[in-house]
């Protein structure tokens, strides 16, 4: 983006300020111009620190209104759970071979999902899944025998959320083309799924700072209290 279209963007935002959740939608949509349809983002900074373990924050949610993008999915499974998983609209699907296809650096899909049988055979691959934050998890429903479930959830517009070393949670929550009322939707699931996913760990304020932008476009902060309007949550 060049620095005239930058500062023309953040005309009409004031830095300081923290916008209610349906006004700070309504900026980022009409700043969002490119010739693409940008994504929605929001980065959600919290009082936590990942390092240890009882403050680590990761879960999944399905957005109402879906993401806008279309995930490939990849599903580690053999025989009936395979036809299954490929039945339900999986884009890959294998055991051993998968594993092979991924090792060669052959990754063409955005989420795996794993039955829990084959998870000593993908646990080979944390190496390659892992810094890309693809790993199969239980703990966010991609290691499961419901693989049809968690593929249909996939492509229907769940989000895996997990707090970087930051302290920080981003998620793309829509695309610039949703009606506002769809992302305040979309957000509002996203954030309450977050506060639920709050670490015995986290003391004191939890979700501190909270901002929305478009792939292109300049952030907005949010007041916390119209995100949540939970006791504690600002």
């Amino acid at each position: 983006m060049s620095g005239k279209r930058v500062t023309k963007a953040r005309e009409g935002i004031d830095p300081a300020k923290a916008y209610a959740l349906d006004e700070a939608v309504k900026l980022v949509k009409e700043r969002a111009k490119s010739k693409f349809d940008e994504t929605i983002e929001i980065a959600m900074n919290l009082g936590v620190d990942p390092r240890h373990a009882d403050q680590m924050v990761r879960g999944v949610v399905n957005l109402p209104n879906g993401t806008g993008r279309s995930l490939r999915v990849a599903v580690f499974a053999r025989g009936a759970k395979a036809d299954e998983a490929r039945a339900a609209g999986a884009d890959v699907v294998g055991a051993e071979d998968l594993v092979e296809r991924v090792q060669g650096g052959n990754i063409d899909f955005d989420r795996c999902i794993a039955t829990p049988d084959l998870m000593p055979l993908v646990g080979r691959l944390g190496k390659v899944l892992g810094p890309r934050g693809m790993m199969p998890n239980p703990k966010v429903g991609t290691v499961t025998m419901d693989v049809a479930g968690a593929v249909r959830g996939a492509k229907g517009g769940s989000v895996e959320f997990r707090v970087e070393k930051a302290g920080i949670v981003h998620a793309g929550v829509g695309k610039a083309s949703f009606p506002a009322e769809k992302l305040v939707e979309n957000i509002k699931a996203f954030a309450d799924a977050v506060q639920k996913a709050k670490p015995p760990g986290a003391k004191g304020h939890y979700i501190n700072r909270v901002a929305l932008s478009s792939t292109m476009g300049p952030g907005v902060k949010i007041d916390t209290a119209t995100l949540i309007g939970t006791p504690g949550a600002s």
